[in-house]
């Protein structure tokens, strides 16, 4: 059992920067991809960014690329999102999840164990 949570949300105004954390216990999570979804209010849940188990390989949404950075620490056990150049669109709340295998995908069905969620609001 993989248990998550998601740390370093809050208020920022437009352009500014957050940087999310996730913290994973329960088991070695080392082999598995990571991802980093979000939800915005009346608005289905989509993916953000992706990791390989190794690190090396990273995967964004068009709408982040550019601006936001996945990394992840595989002592520690922990995946972050650093987010830069921020605008009223990346309001909402995000997740971190692990995949079902070391590969990154797009689809929620693909990762099997969540985050309970960070809420992210940007101001303009």
């Amino acid at each position: 059992q993989v248990q998550l949570v998601e740390s370093g949300g809050g208020l920022v105004q437009a352009g500014g920067s957050l940087r999310l954390s996730c913290a994973a216990s329960g088991r070695t999570f080392s082999n598995l991809a990571m991802g980093w979804f979000r939800q915005a209010p009346g608005k289905e849940r989509e993916f953000v960014a992706g990791i390989r188990w190794s690190g090396g390989t990273t995967y964004y949404a068009d709408s982040v690329k550019g601006r936001f950075t996945i990394s992840r620490d595989n002592v520690k056990n922990t995946v972050s999102l650093q987010m830069n150049s921020l605008k009223p669109a990346d309001t909402a709340v995000y997740y971190c999840a692990t995949s079902r295998d070391s590969y990154v995908r797009s689809a929620s069905a693909g990762y099997g164990y969540w985050g309970q969620g960070t809420q992210v609001t940007v101001s303009s």
